[in-house]
């Protein structure tokens, strides 16, 4: 049978559930490269990003979504709307909704992502995640059966996101729901980002990485220079924080951590676009700007 002769189908999935549960992790381990960036950190991921996977006649089309959260006194500020707009935005229209938990662990997050999941008509997945670092694994096959009468579920699978474990049987039980249809994508097509966007996103991955501790979620970053030459991509990013005491954190004694983060940033940047890099980072204090409907727009946190 030819390419064009087998059945093709394609559908959208969208990845969810509560801060810090692993859907970045499992999105880049089903693509096999990194789309989304990770740490730690919860609310690592603040936009939607868009996975495609190709393979024979199906197209699945991911979207990797930030971590539902309740909104709070220290969580109540626009760009914490707009994550929590973001993620449920991306339960329109799709056919497949895997819901991520970790472990025996059940939270009141994972409860509210579940309520938000009550009026969704597509199949839900349920992945019960991180199961390689369960200490007593007789605890899981009850876990299985207590968590599994909250709700009707397509299916539950047990997985590790971190060392693949079960992924294949996870993505064997998304592809049950792809309706039949053309593909959306070039087969080789693998995001529906720009490098301009992946190349901010991998520099706020190193600095949560390396002050995730020290620094509070008021960072964001900004392109403003992307340029390809045959040989050399030159890129400049500003860093952005709110007070000046961040800024100090963020450069370091001598400059020494903003070179750390540069460097580690640079060499990702040329593992993903298979070009040299030349990147420079600037930093600068904007009050405000997490909480700032107008300068989160102007940021690129726009839903549209």
């Amino acid at each position: 049978m030819s390419q064009d002769d087998q059945r093709q189908t394609c559908g959208f999935v969208a990845i969810v559930g509560r801060p810090n549960v692993g859907k970045s992790t499992l999105m880049n381990r089903i693509l096999g490269q990194k789309i989304s960036i990770t740490s730690r950190r919860p609310q690592t991921t603040r936009h939607q990003v868009m996975g495609i996977k190709t393979e024979g006649g199906a197209q699945f089309i991911y979207v990797d979504t930030p971590g539902m959260h309740i909104m709070s006194k220290d969580r109540n500020k626009a760009i914490n709307r707009f994550m929590n707009q973001a993620a449920s935005q991306a339960l329109r229209d799709v056919d497949c909704v895997v819901f991520i938990i970790d472990r025996t662990r059940w939270t009141d997050e994972d409860q509210a992502v579940l309520k938000r999941l009550e009026h969704v008509e597509a199949p839900i997945i349920l992945a019960v995640n991180k199961v390689d670092r369960l200490q007593d694994k007789g605890d899981l096959l009850p876990w299985l059966a207590e968590v599994g009468a909250r709700r009707e579920f397509a299916a539950i699978v047990p997985i590790s996101a971190k060392h693949g474990t079960q992924v294949d049987t996870l993505e064997a039980e998304v592809a049950k729901h792809l309706p039949e249809g053309i593909h959306y994508f070039p087969d080789d097509q693998v995001t529906d980002k720009s490098l301009r966007f992946l190349a901010a996103e991998l520099v706020r991955e190193k600095v949560m990485r390396q002050l995730g501790d020290e620094l509070p979620y008021q960072m964001t970053v900004e392109i403003e220079e992307f340029r390809e030459t045959e040989r050399v991509t030159h890129i400049s990013a500003l860093i952005l924080v709110e007070r000046q005491g961040q800024k100090v954190i963020l450069i370091g004694e001598n400059g020494e951590r903003i070179k750390s983060i540069g460097r580690e940033a640079r060499l990702d940047m040329e593992r993903a676009f298979g070009t040299k890099v030349m990147l420079n980072l600037w930093v600068k204090v904007k009050r405000g700007w997490s909480d700032d409907e107008r300068a989160l727009k102007s940021l690129g946190y726009d839903l549209d």
